[in-house]
């Protein structure tokens, strides 16, 4: 593994790394600066998993981190920064073709940049962005959670709700949906600061133009357009929440009944807008109001404990 660390280091943490690090990087996709696709080649072979599902990635916390990163105190003993991150998937490969989410050969990950703060350091990110094609890491063997599209009927329609890299394991799960000839229409609705931060955006345009029952919309808030009101093409800030508040999926998708729809949310928790049950049994909903006080509003139920609703929800923090 190439460290970017004087020799002396190297060779020091050497036999750390050759007893916890199981795969190789081999591809790094620069998004931008702070945005990263990450594709991993796990020494033990695929790495299978559900779509949705995440597994964990490590680094010594001896390894070096990028410049302006402020990362915890050096502890005094060797050991695996980790942290979970969701599959994300090409959705097309190198062929075109639909991939097979859940069965690659190389598994990606979908990674934005924490620089972290004197009171909140950041352990793994400011590492993982030190690497290069050919260095090695860890990555958990196993996958889990339980955000999946398993309480999905074949004839049910799919909105995929996301903002920045919670778009990730939308990804794996409208591969795995369009390979599968999901009869029902689809949508997937990512925000994101600007549209240089929509990766994976050519991606889905291209996946409209082949599947008729395919939508995708791409809300910013940072763009010239949200920002500057004298421009003809003005639009204000654009968030996810508001933009199913405002009815604007229907006028795009047509009627929307909660009784064949599902809707999964991943990505900043103000978005998500998870409501809280207090001691009496009322649901409480946080500010500002986020997507799921909105459909609630319009007949549909969150997940909650022992109870599986159709809105079903993955926050980031």
């Amino acid at each position: 593994m190439s460290t970017h660390a004087p020799s002396s280091q190297a060779d020091r943490f050497a036999p750390w790394r050759e007893k916890h690090y199981n795969a190789t990087v081999e591809s790094i996709r620069e998004v931008r600066p702070w945005l990263r696709i990450f594709r991993l080649r796990p020494d033990f072979g695929r790495l299978r998993f559900i779509p949705g599902q995440y597994t964990v990635l490590g680094l010594g916390n001896w390894e070096p981190c990028v410049a302006g990163a402020i990362p915890p105190p050096l502890a005094q003993t060797e050991r695996l920064v980790q942290r979970a991150y969701s599959f994300s998937c090409c959705i097309l490969d190198a062929d075109g073709k639909l991939a097979a989410a859940g069965d690659e050969e190389l598994v990606e990950f979908y990674i934005v940049l924490a620089s972290g703060t004197a009171e909140h350091p950041a352990g793994l990110t400011p590492r993982l962005f030190q690497l290069r094609a050919g260095d090695r890491l860890f990555v958990g063997p196993r996958a889990k959670g339980t955000y999946t599209l398993s309480p999905l009927r074949p004839g049910d329609d799919v909105v995929f709700a996301s903002t920045g890299t919670g778009e990730a394991p939308h990804n794996a799960m409208l591969a795995k949906l369009l390979s599968q000839a999901h009869p029902s229409r689809i949508l997937s609705v990512v925000g994101a600061r600007e549209c240089a931060d929509l990766a994976y955006e050519s991606v889905h345009r291209e996946l409209e133009r082949r599947f008729s029952n395919y939508q995708y919309v791409a809300l910013t808030t940072r763009e010239p357009r949200n920002m500057d009101a004298t421009r003809a093409d003005f639009v204000g800030k654009q968030y996810v929440q508001q933009f199913f508040a405002a009815g604007d999926w229907e006028k795009r998708w047509g009627p929307i009944d909660p009784s064949n729809t599902h809707v999964f949310a991943c990505g900043n928790p103000s978005m998500i807008g998870i409501p809280h049950v207090d001691s009496d049994g009322h649901r409480l909903y946080p500010e500002p109001t986020g997507l799921v006080e909105v459909l609630e509003s319009r007949g549909f139920q969150a997940d909650a404990p022992r109870q599986t609703g159709n809105i079903h929800f993955e926050k980031f923090w």
